[in-house]
């Protein structure tokens, strides 16, 4: 038997097997521009308008809010716009950047940094830049008041937490709240109960499958361990009302003890939080802190054979309030009218949708569910709920048991993540 050679073949064969392999690579480029859906939104280059933010939103957030921006600009003023999404790491990164780039602006006499608008956070990251003066007046306040109004749609805080500061020069957009994720199998494989408050962590049992987070890397996970010890000394206050002071100390000391008893339990204080509840569904880490955002989507995406799911997430009773995300125009923005327009566009009521409705309905996201929880009272209706990810879901229903008190631990925030990381981390 002989094999056959490419010399063998005639000319005809081997002019039509070149075409073939031709059809075959143009096929292979041409197929990611064919999977490509329409976009809204405009190459730089091409653009006739810019806006520059900053954010510490993943990317299902940048691109649903992009489209969905895009489209409704170019509806309003038929311009094309291109977004630059600056994306540092979390609030800490962000926060280096901003001081960082407005010393520089300072020293170089520039009014901004280059930079629109700050998009998600946490409230003490946005109280803490308005206060060194970086935000301007939100023009939404003017344009829309019927939105903040005693009684409106957004409310000025829940639960003692703010959600927008007096100056207006930022306000919450969506809202969350910091609570437990667990995986039932492993924990049940543990001999215990699903957790249910923030000392069943510090059980040593739990001891090397804790999953933790660094807080000096995340405001969030920082804003966690403010709400763990902050729960110890108001448990502490309504056990000793008349001796205040030595109370406060005692639940204090008491928060402390839990973090190190959680901390001995802890597999790893991880530097991205969203590792997390990708842990404890993989079977890698038997529970953890988790904002519920977080802990929502892996309990839709990761589902067992047997259909339950391998991640649960719970707010854990009386510690955990519902706290802003909030939004802000920077000082010197390069594109002041585009960034007040984004902020208006983010609290518009349709837009709102786009946290919580399913991929597919109407004003919802096109790719991905983003598991987040609107800031507007008024997007809770039955049949808007009926659209969402977040069936049953009515965070202005039920205040909890449990109130944020800013003047027991809010100066103490960046203290304790330091501490945290001092005590738990580096020893």
């Amino acid at each position: 038997m002989r094999w056959c050679s490419s010399r063998d073949l005639s000319p005809r064969m081997s002019h039509r097997r070149t075409w073939i392999v031709i059809g075959l690579l143009a096929a292979i480029v041409a197929l990611p521009i064919s999977l490509r859906r329409d976009t809204a939104t405009a190459s730089a280059r091409k653009a006739d308008d810019r806006l520059v933010v900053i954010t510490p939103h993943n990317e299902s957030i940048r691109a649903e809010f992009g489209e969905a921006f895009a489209g409704w600009w170019r509806e309003r003023t038929g311009r094309t716009i291109h977004i630059d999404w600056r994306t540092p790491g979390g609030t800490s990164e962000i926060r280096m950047v901003l001081d960082a780039g407005f010393k520089a602006a300072e020293e170089t006499g520039n009014a901004g940094i280059g930079m629109d608008v700050f998009f998600g956070g946490g409230e003490p990251d946005f109280a803490g830049q308005a206060k060194k003066g970086r935000f301007v007046p939100l023009r939404v306040f003017d344009t829309h008041p019927e939105w903040f109004v005693e009684g409106g749609p957004i409310p000025a805080g829940f639960t003692g937490e703010r959600y927008r500061d007096e100056a207006r020069t930022w306000t919450g957009v969506c809202i969350s709240q910091f609570g437990i994720c667990f995986n039932p199998a492993f924990v049940a494989r543990l001999g215990l109960a699903a957790p249910a408050v923030w000392s069943d962590l510090g059980d040593p049992r739990y001891l090397g499958t804790l999953a933790l987070a660094d807080p000096t890397k995340s405001g969030s996970v920082a804003r966690t361990f403010e709400l763990l010890v902050q729960g110890e000394m108001q448990r502490a206050l309504r056990e000793r009302p008349d001796q205040r002071d030595a109370a406060l100390a005692d639940g204090w000391a008491r928060g402390l003890q839990l973090i190190q008893r959680m901390a001995a339990n802890a597999r790893y204080f991880t530097d991205s939080a969203s590792k997390i509840p990708h842990d404890v569904g993989q079977g890698n880490a038997a529970t953890g802190m988790c904002i519920d955002f977080y802990g929502r989507s892996y309990a839709h995406d990761l589902v067992g054979r047997d259909g339950e799911p391998r991640v649960v997430w719970i707010a854990p009773e009386g510690g955990t309030t519902l706290s802003a995300d909030p939004i802000a125009v920077l000082k010197g923005a390069p594109n002041p009218e585009v960034a007040q327009s984004f902020v208006e566009f983010c609290l518009a009521p349709e837009s709102q949708l786009l946290w919580f409705t399913r991929p597919g309905m109407p004003h919802g996201p096109v790719a991905r569910a983003l598991h987040r929880t609107p800031i507007r009272r008024d997007v809770y209706t039955p049949e808007r709920l009926a659209a969402s990810t977040l069936t049953g879901v009515r965070p202005y229903d039920d205040p909890g048991n449990f109130t944020y008190d800013q003047k027991l631990t809010g100066r103490a925030f960046n203290t304790l993540r330091q501490l945290v990381k001092v005590m738990c981390i580096d020893s």
